[in-house]
């Protein structure tokens, strides 16, 4: 064989290898640095709630007097005060779970009488005090809003329950929010004859609790004929989650897993 038919061979060959890649698709594509093509997706949010026996009550007692002077008023407030507070810790509450939340003293102003000018004049002060006090053996509960109201409170700010620790019932409420939210991603997917593909973002929306309150009034009365009854309830605690699930078109119409 010359010289020539073997390269001519050699050219053939090569031709024959190179006709798959020409018959291969060349329609063209994004064109470089185009953004890719927007995944489809589905946003749910979901809300659970958890709810569970309280194992603390807080108890706002406070005392409010009024006195020509602001001295006077001041003076009778803290002398209420004092006595709520012994009262208060001979019931068997500790003293760190005592507190002192609000303390004011403001003047109070007697109104101008028809036809009289000028800028209101001071009749007297008013002297406020708040007493917290945090109770952790629940039964006494009733005995330390008793022991307030007996040493001289004319104030109950309120009475509710909560959690020393409540990542227990977080944890449930978020559960329950991410079942929740991926049962509409599924009810909404079904309807909308699409299929979940993946989750592509999960964002939390915060977890609260809940206080139980018992009740809560700005007056108190002075004297009790007896016990006062309290029940501890439940404490609600609540989450919220937001899902985001890539979503793709079923494969065919209505088989859809």
């Amino acid at each position: 064989m010359t010289y020539k038919k073997r390269l001519s061979i050699v050219a053939l060959a090569s031709l024959a290898a190179a006709l798959p890649v020409l018959a291969q698709d060349v329609r063209p594509g994004p064109p470089p640095g185009a953004p890719p093509p927007p995944i489809p997706v589905l946003t749910v949010s979901g809300d659970g709630e958890a709810r569970v026996a309280p194992d603390e009550a807080t108890v706002r007692l406070g005392v409010l007097a009024q006195a020509p002077t602001a001295r006077a008023a001041q003076e009778e407030v803290n002398r209420t005060a004092n006595a709520i507070l012994e009262a208060v810790r001979k019931v068997g509450v500790p003293a760190e779970q005592i507190q002192t939340e609000d303390l004011n003293l403001n003047p109070v102003y007697a109104q101008n009488r028809p036809g009289e000018q000028g800028e209101p004049r001071i009749a007297g002060y008013q002297a406020n005090n708040v007493v917290s006090v945090r109770v952790v053996k629940l039964d006494q509960t009733g005995p330390v809003i008793d022991a307030g109201l007996a040493a001289g409170a004319n104030r109950l700010e309120g009475v509710a329950f909560g959690l020393r620790d409540d990542r227990a019932a977080r944890t449930a409420a978020l559960t329950s929010a991410v079942a929740a939210a991926r049962g509409k991603a599924q009810a909404l997917a079904r309807a909308l004859d699409v299929r979940l593909v993946r989750i592509l973002e999960v964002g939390e929306g915060g977890v609260q609790v809940a206080p139980q309150p018992i009740f809560k009034g700005r007056m108190a009365m002075t004297a009790m004929s007896s016990e006062t009854p309290v029940s501890a309830g439940q404490v609600g605690v609540s989450a919220t989650v937001t899902v985001r699930w890539e979503i793709a078109p079923c494969p065919a119409q209505g088989n859809c897993q």
